[in-house]
């Protein structure tokens, strides 16, 4: 079956989707050695495709940089599937739940987690390797099929998945659905056992409304605003440069990305300082190198642009920190901006901003930064950088976020033993190691029903028994 036309994909999808769920009743509780298996074809699919897939990340992006390309791309899902492949026998173990002896006697209780059946993945363009097989790991650590669709915006990327699955696993297990916009609408529609689609929350809605019909449990790993706070500190050369530094990983294209530094207005100036000599020391001719991925296309790259003339149009001053720093229609390199105390109507202020531009806003006291989060949509990650302790538990504490840094910003997104994921408009669910693997299975509640139990006095018809039942629970 050929998904390469819209059409027949739409077609054909859900035939694919049979097929698959077919495989999965002749075999629906693979071994722990089954899934390890998988798991180790998918970590040495990753390792033998490495070259390959620094070539299609580059054709897709203009320019995408060697080292993230080996780090994120290629590396952080092997060793996310090699994490996961070491620890499944013991994510696969019933979980023992506490019974009252003196109703139930001996039986026992435990959550038994099973696989769902098969598993939709949307995957956006930003890390198509990553977001692809990176939440493949645990879909099938915990026991289930999957179709993954690609995104159309990175297309040879999306070939060589195929291919690479293709070559790897049986279609049957694992498949790509490779399509464009007609896919994209159609796929969500269909009849997963459980859909994981990764994006902006305007289209996160509408895969979440789509899945509704059929009442297919969705997780959503949506965009947001996600802050970064300094205290006075912590405006320093240290932590400036990390900021920045994460700033430039994907060219600032990446959901946990640090959207808007919040600075203590005396150390304002300050912070402009520290980045323009971080800019001078390590920035020059970044946008038109080969460290720097290349903006997705050129209606991003105009989006962008129309952001720092909306913010210059309203007087706001805006600080180019690549001396001689151009946008390169060629390699679509885009130089990172400061746009110092911008108003809160401002487009890049009111949505994600996805690319190299970082507001600053200057603020005079905890409570109003903290107060400021709170009124806005729950971010995916937020980052406090203090040497104070108390400060950073206040607003771990005080904040409701998907993640959580201190003294760092995105690292969460790297760990492969801690969930990732959002809140409400930054998304709902998790994956990533343990997780995932609960987040992808079904959480099934058991009784083994033992000796010297009351369990018939809960039934009609009511006599001594339950009564007895009643007083001993009201006396206790």
């Amino acid at each position: 079956m050929d998904l390469t036309s819209d059409s027949l994909a739409i077609q054909k999808l859900d035939t694919r989707i049979a097929s698959q769920k077919a495989a999965f009743l002749r075999n629906p509780y693979p071994s722990a050695q089954e899934r390890q298996a998988h798991l180790s074809a998918l970590a040495g699919m990753m390792l033998s495709y490495r070259p390959r897939i620094i070539e299609a990340l580059n054709a897709d992006f203009g320019t995408h940089p060697r080292a993230a390309s080996e780090l994120i791309e290629v590396l952080g899902v092997a060793g996310r599937a090699a994490f996961a492949a070491e620890n499944v026998p013991q994510w696969m173990k019933p979980e023992a739940r506490a019974t009252d002896p003196g109703l139930f006697g001996t039986g026992k209780a435990y959550v038994l987690p099973q696989p769902k059946g098969v598993v939709g993945n949307m995957v956006p363009w930003n890390f198509p390797f990553d977001l692809s097989a990176g939440p493949l790991v645990e879909m099938l650590a915990a026991g289930n099929r999957v179709v993954i669709k690609p995104s159309e915006f990175t297309p040879a990327c999306a070939e060589l998945l195929r291919e690479m699955i293709a070559a790897t696993f049986d279609r049957d297990l694992v498949d790509v659905a490779v399509g464009g916009l007609e896919l994209s609408k159609g796929f969500p529609t269909l009849r997963w056992d459980h859909l994981l689609f990764t994006g902006s929350p305007q289209v996160g809605r509408l895969v979440a409304l789509a899945a509704a019909n059929n009442l297919v449990p969705v997780t959503l790993e949506l965009g947001g605003k996600c802050p970064a706070i300094l205290t006075d500190d912590s405006v320093d050369a240290r932590t400036v440069g990390h900021i920045l530094g994460i700033k430039l990983i994907k060219d600032g294209q990446m959901c946990i990305s640090v959207d808007y530094c919040l600075v203590p207005r005396a150390k304002l100036d300050e912070f402009v300082r520290l980045a323009r000599m971080h800019a001078n020391e390590h920035l020059r001719g970044h946008s038109q190198g080969p460290d720097c991925t290349g903006i997705i296309n050129s209606r991003s790259l105009n989006r962008l642009r129309g952001l720092l003339d909306e913010a210059r149009s309203r007087g706001c001053e805006v600080i180019t920190l690549e001396e001689g720093g151009s946008f390169g229609p060629d390699s679509r390199g885009m130089p990172l901006s400061l746009v110092i105390d911008p108003p809160e109507d401002l487009t890049l202020m009111r949505e994600e901003i996805f690319g190299p531009i970082l507001p600053v806003k200057p603020y005079n006291s905890l409570d109003e930064v903290i107060d400021g989060i709170n009124q806005g949509e729950r971010p995916l990650g937020i980052y406090v950088f203090t040497r104070d302790q108390a400060i950073a538990d206040q607003v771990e504490h005080r904040t409701i976020s998907g993640g959580f840094c201190h003294n760092a910003a995105a690292v969460h997104g790297a760990i492969p033993s801690l969930g990732f994921g959002g809140i409400g408009q930054s998304g709902s669910g998790r994956h990533h190691g343990f997780d995932g693997f609960r987040e992808f299975s079904n959480l099934k509640g058991v009784f083994v029903r033992g000796e010297g139990d009351h369990i018939d006095a809960l039934a009609p018809p009511y006599g001594e028994l339950a009564s007895a039942l009643i007083a001993a629970a009201l006396s206790g």
